[in-house]
């Protein structure tokens, strides 16, 4: 397909996931896939994309000092640590069980942004231990890391539902956790790169539509939508994208 056409489809993708302090790589995979182009270059291209689409907005976030860098922080060191070692087993590691696994914690997180009748306040974050909050960091991180790495993921789903179980407001969440995920991203398509498997034309045209997206959608997001909006259209892009990795793995 012709790599315009795919930009302008990452273009609107990459606004509704900026929104939501994704980069939409759980998208972009399966869409790269299903317009022919082959995964071993979908995975690192998704990582990419993810990567800027984040990098964008987060650029918006920071501006208006809406990331909390001291949660992020160990986030950041543990997945950059992560994303390279799960890149590394993707060539060797089945990935049918993890699929599994990861539509099931799906469903069940946008059932909690969905459902839950909790206010969703946009205080910076809860009153809370520092130590637990490093540790979980630490931990998830590394795991969320690999993780992404060695599927072509940002990691975003994950740890939007992490930090506002930490007490963070939903607006709060998606632009700490766009932070998080470009290290991610970045960290994973670093991975990938000795594999020779990229597309620079195909990179080229979706990399700047992602950037521009994730202005756009940075935008909005901080100035447009409310946050109970953000909430459901997270919980509702969670459930979808667990319908398509199901659908894939029938």
């Amino acid at each position: 397909m012709d790599p315009i056409v795919v930009a302008v489809i990452i273009f609107f993708l990459a606004v509704l996931f900026s929104m939501l302090g994704l980069g939409g790589s759980l998208v972009y995979v399966p869409l790269f896939y299903w317009l022919g182009i082959d995964i071993m270059v979908a995975i690192p291209t998704a990582l990419l994309l993810n990567g800027i689409t984040t990098s964008s907005a987060a650029i918006t976030y920071l501006r208006k000092k809406m990331v909390d860098l001291h949660t992020a922080a160990p986030f950041i060191a543990a997945s950059i640590i992560g994303a390279p070692i799960g890149a590394y087993f993707t060539q060797f590691t089945p990935v049918k069980t993890l699929l599994w696994i990861l539509s099931i914690v799906l469903v069940f997180a946008g059932a909690r942004m969905i459902l839950s009748r909790e206010p969703d306040g946009e205080s910076q974050v809860a009153d809370g231990n520092d130590k637990q909050r490093f540790i979980v960091g630490v931990v998830f991180g590394f795991v969320i890391g690999a993780a992404a790495g060695l599927l072509g993921l940002g990691g975003g789903v994950f740890i939007v539902p992490l930090l506002m179980m930490l007490g963070f407001g939903t607006k709060r969440a998606s632009a700490t956790s766009a932070v998080i995920v470009a290290f991610i991203s970045f960290s994973g398509f670093l991975g990938h790169l000795g594999t020779g498997h990229l597309d620079m034309t195909l990179m080229f045209f979706t990399g700047i539509a992602a950037f521009i997206g994730g202005q756009v959608g940075s935008h909005l997001m901080h100035s447009k939508v409310k946050s109970k909006t953000i909430k459901q259209l997270f919980g509702a892009v969670l459930w979808i994208m667990a319908l398509k990795i199901v659908y894939g793995l029938m």
